[in-house]
């Protein structure tokens, strides 16, 4: 499947057109529009057949909880995690994430995030005022118009802060690059064809195998959902994967990985991302999904030799399944661990991403 790249990119009324000259700005209504040159404050950056224009300001950038035993070969389905010590996987401060090439667009998304949006504190005034009107003697005319202009209020306030708030990203790819993105975005493909998507939150050592399944580590786990999405308050005329980690979400843009959370955004350059990759053995205490390939079965409660436990009257077998790992890792503070259903889709993700960090280095 092929990714788009558009000419244009609409943010509120204001529309932003590419050409080979630079990027246009127009404004206004059908039948009336009124716009400005490709010369403007703009920075355009890039390199190796990969450039991106950001606008600049004027003078200056889920799913639901599972719990699981992660087998090394072979876990407890039932033993509290609060039982095991847990070793918790989390990447660290993302304003920490960053490169030289990133700082001025790194800055614009952190000058743009910290202005306040003015549709709620709008649409609080206007319910307030609808309100003291209600309860006072005011006509039924006096309340309509009030609601009229509460609304109109609400949506030029509404498209204030997309215009106030928003980064436009306009991608330029060359032919080598473009490749490289789609060999990309197929891998990402492959990634979603997988039934179940985990990101593991945490992991421990089993301290009783006996009543573990005979599983020797524990991890604590949640499913995502992998999907084809711009980061909030951004416009960017191409398709972004992206990988939901926790309180932070993984957007893999062209040139980097771009890392939001609630309150800041980093980068990380392919160069700098170190990918780990490996099968396991997953002793699967929940509901198996179709793609998962079996290749063992345990019990809940094992003996010595590794069969039944007979003191226990619930002792039920498990299936053991293969599952795919994926460690991300950069020096810069980015530290994540996903795990999919299906046995080796990953193997292209890592390679494509590999290849991305080679094809930066040899072209420096």
């Amino acid at each position: 499947m092929g990714f788009y790249l558009r000419k244009s990119l609409r943010v509120g009324p204001v529309r932003f057109n590419l050409s080979k000259s630079g990027v246009g700005v127009s404004g206004g209504v059908r039948g009336f529009r009124v716009g400005a040159g490709p010369r403007g404050n703009y920075v355009h950056m890039g390199r190796h057949g990969l450039y991106y224009r950001a606008t600049l300001p004027s003078g200056s950038a889920g799913g639901s909880s599972a719990s699981a035993l992660a087998p090394r070969p072979s876990g407890r389905p039932d033993r509290p995690l609060s039982e095991t010590p847990m070793r918790v996987i989390e990447s660290g401060d993302v304003s920490q994430m960053r490169d030289t090439t990133s700082a001025d667009l790194l800055n614009e998304f952190d000058q743009k995030r910290r202005r306040t949006r003015l549709a709620p504190i709008v649409s609080g005034v206007a319910v307030i005022l609808v309100i003291g009107l209600a309860v006072g003697t005011s006509t039924s005319w006096a309340i309509i118009a009030a609601v009229a202009i509460g609304i109109a209020a609400v949506l030029v306030a509404h498209l204030y802060d997309q215009m106030s708030k928003t980064v436009v990203l306009f991608y330029e790819i060359e032919a080598d690059s473009e490749r490289d993105y789609q060999a990309l975005h197929d891998a990402f493909e492959e990634l979603r064809s997988s039934a179940r998507s985990w990101h593991v939150e945490a992991e421990g050592d089993v301290m009783d195998r006996k009543r573990s399944a005979g599983a020797t580590s524990v991890v604590r786990r949640k499913l995502v959902a992998l999907s084809k999405s711009p980061p909030p308050f951004v416009k960017t005329n191409i398709e972004i994967p992206a990988v939901p980690v926790g309180r932070q979400t993984l957007y893999f843009f062209p040139d980097r990985i771009l890392v939001f959370d609630r309150n800041s955004v980093g980068s990380v350059a392919y160069a700098d991302l170190d990918v780990e990759r490996r099968t396991t053995r997953f002793i699967e205490n929940g509901s198996l999904p179709q793609d998962a390939t079996v290749v063992d079965r345990t019990w809940k409660y094992v003996n010595k030799k590794g069969g039944p436990d007979r003191r226990f009257k619930d002792n039920k077998e498990i299936p053991v399944a293969l599952y795919e790992d994926l460690r991300l890792r950069s020096r810069t503070g980015l530290n994540e661990l996903l795990q999919f259903s299906k046995a080796d889709v990953a193997r292209s993700f890592e390679a494509v991403l590999q290849s991305l960090a080679k094809h930066v280095l040899q072209s420096e």
